[in-house]
């Protein structure tokens, strides 16, 4: 019974880290995919422009 005891916490941490990769690979994309690209591509341009404004 001691290698049950053993076992189940790796067997638990793997299951809840596939899950957590599963529904991270599923969020990508989708609905809401052009909102994110937009707001990065306006953070990246408020970036690019700060620095231009520096120099």
């Amino acid at each position: 019974m001691d290698y049950v005891s053993a076992l189940l916490p790796p067997v638990v941490m793997a299951v809840l880290f596939i899950a957590v990769i599963r529904v991270i690979v599923k969020t990508q994309g989708g609905a809401n995919k052009a909102k994110e690209d937009a707001a990065v591509d306006a953070a990246l341009a408020r970036v690019e422009a700060d620095r231009r404004a520096d120099s």
